[in-house]
């Protein structure tokens, strides 16, 4: 498959909309309309069609999920807050039928005990955390790899 034919979901969990009002030293300052334009950018740079969906709603983002089987190549997520717990999106993504690779933008291993926890990471072809933006170009390019 060449890089032109592939098709990536960007999908963000709770909380990523209020990008550029939650803490900067955690989350940077980009909004998310900002953060997805980037994501878009770069993946036009690699030959990659980039979706976005975000969702504060688990039963919006589990629907999303579903529907992308057979229609996307690989994923990029951000949970959010479900990282920490929310079982329901671990099985969704088990479903999907794609790699994903599993993106947060502040360091969740030098946070609190909670945050480093994720029901998600056996599953994810990668985990990026901790390198703000960078992390979803840094996701785009194991897509590649993992693609290759």
């Amino acid at each position: 498959m060449s890089t032109a034919d592939l098709r990536v979901a960007l999908l963000h969990g709770p909380n990523i909309n209020m990008l550029g009002r939650r803490p900067s030293e955690h989350y940077g300052t980009l909004t998310l309309p900002e953060l997805e334009a980037r994501v878009r950018g770069w993946g036009e740079e690699r030959g990659i069609r980039v979706g976005c969906f975000q969702s504060n709603d688990v039963g919006s983002f589990l629907s999303h999920v579903h529907g992308l089987s057979g229609i996307v190549d690989a994923a990029i997520v951000n949970p959010g807050a479900w990282t920490h717990y929310e079982w329901s999106i671990r099985d969704a993504l088990e479903t999907l039928g794609a790699p994903f690779v599993e993106v947060h933008l502040s360091d969740v291993e030098a946070r609190e005990p909670h945050r480093r926890i994720s029901v998600v990471r056996d599953l994810a072809a990668r985990a990026i955390w901790g390198r703000g933006p960078e992390g979803y170009r840094d996701a785009l390019d194991a897509i590649l790899e993992i693609s290759a």
